[in-house]
């Protein structure tokens, strides 16, 4: 349910940096601050756990920004 989830995010993030780069910019910031809150409350669990814990939003994150930042790229390559 989460990994639709941040499919679905991440897909709209790159049509969205796609079709309006600059725009694009604030939505992901945005969901890379949620994903990265989420993240800190999950590595205050203690030991081996809380990396454990973190680690889904740590790597959501990043797909985030990934998919942002190939939109931009691609539009950035488009003869118009």
């Amino acid at each position: 349910m989460v990994v639709a989830g941040i499919v679905a995010v991440c897909a709209v993030l790159l049509v969205l940096a796609f079709l309006v780069p600059r725009l694009s910019r604030h939505p992901e910031r945005g969901t890379q601050r949620t994903l990265g809150a989420g993240s800190q409350a999950a590595g205050k669990a203690p030991g081996r756990l809380g990396r454990w814990l973190s680690k889904p939003f740590n790597s959501s994150s990043r797909a985030v920004g990934r998919s942002g930042s190939t939109g931009r790229k691609a539009r950035g390559h488009m003869p118009f």
